[in-house]
């Protein structure tokens, strides 16, 4: 059975998938450009935001919703691109998402990508570790 990923998921795969591998990595790392900043009431209260320990950088994560939907919040060093590139695809992936959209995630989303020759395994566990803490965050503040 093939699980559907919402729009814009779809879309940031498909751009992956529709170049070479060595182009795939040019464009994570792109993507590492793109990660905002954090909103300042977060960036105030680093005591918020949840370290990812499956990644090898130090990445921390927060997960809000509002009534536009999902935001990921993440920071990740500048000297760690490929991790900030994960965490920026996730955090774009998923902006305005339902909390049910992002919890029906397929846990292989990462993989999707085809990065699989271009970075090391241990760089796509930290990505699928992004992934199952923002679902672990969101399916809690759902329970509440």
């Amino acid at each position: 059975m093939t699980q559907t990923l919402p729009d814009q998921m779809a879309e940031i795969r498909d751009e992956f998938l529709a170049v070479d591998e060595k182009s795939r990595l040019q464009l994570l790392l792109e993507f590492s450009m793109e990660l905002p900043d954090l909103p300042a009431r977060y960036a105030d209260h680093p005591d918020l935001l949840e370290r990812v320990v499956e990644c090898q950088s130090p990445v921390f994560i927060f997960v809000e919703v509002d009534e536009q939907g999902v935001h990921l919040h993440a920071t990740a060093p500048r000297e760690s691109p490929t991790t900030r590139g994960f965490a920026s695809i996730l955090a774009q992936a998923v902006d305005g998402l339902s909390a049910d959209e992002v919890l029906a995630i397929p846990s292989d989303f990462p993989q999707m990508l085809g990065l699989g020759r271009a970075v090391s395994p241990l760089r796509l566990n930290g990505m699928n570790g992004m992934l199952q803490r923002m679902k672990r965050q969101l399916a809690a503040r759902a329970a509440v």
